[in-house]
């Protein structure tokens, strides 16, 4: 069975929106792998000089989440930029637990049998999925591996690459799934938009 989630209702004409994580974190990323001049040059490449010093307090346009993801493409080598992204990955799911996840719905699922645990945090990411997927479509099917899809992804909208590149979302599942579900889980993509998939996939795996 497959479960999805989507947009929340966007009230007129107003573009998606994703949560300031996106954007926070990949400046902690860049400051913590890279360099302070480096992750000067990925926001202004991107047209985001100005959350250099004030940092998003709310959700920000999809559209500035997409073009710091190109930025960061653009201003390094394609695996740095995928460490750079995955790093801020893990952070957002460090965010999420220290803020996001009530601890008693933590306790809950450190409980549970990895599956029903994996199911139930799949789940609850569904029913806020537009806050992390914008204008993208979220999905998830249980089995071994688990499968997760993000069609239309923000991530990599509108790149052409030789490999998957959406490792902010494998980074913050990743994380949220070894605290959560076990400390064995590992998320990799398997199918990138980015080479020209219908969606991105991502397999999550607690039994290697």
């Amino acid at each position: 069975m497959t479960v999805s989630g989507g947009q929340a209702p966007q009230p007129g004409a107003q573009p998606a929106r994703i949560g300031p994580n996106a954007i926070i974190r990949v400046g902690e990323a860049l400051l913590a792998l890279e360099s302070a001049e480096t992750a000067d040059r990925v926001f202004a490449t991107a047209g985001l000089s100005h959350y250099r010093q004030n940092l998003p307090s709310e959700m920000v346009p999809e559209a500035e989440v997409i073009a710091l993801q190109q930025a960061l493409r653009a201003e390094l080598s394609i695996e740095a930029a995928g460490a750079v992204s995955r790093d801020a990955g893990l952070r957002t799911g460090d965010y999420l637990l220290a803020h996001r996840i009530p601890k008693p719905a933590q306790r809950v699922l450190k409980w549970l049998p990895p599956g029903p645990a994996c199911r139930m945090l799949l789940k609850a990411v569904a029913n806020n999925a537009w806050t992390f997927v914008g204008s993208g479509h979220y999905g998830f099917e249980m089995g071994r591996p688990v499968r997760v899809s993000i069609a239309q992804c923000p991530i990599c909208r509108g790149a052409t690459a030789s490999l998957p590149v959406c490792d902010f979302y494998a980074g913050a599942f990743e994380r949220l799934c070894q605290i959560l579900v076990s400390p064995r889980a590992r998320v990799r993509e398997t199918q990138c938009q980015a080479l020209g998939a219908p969606a991105c996939q991502f397999e999550i795996d607690w039994r290697r």
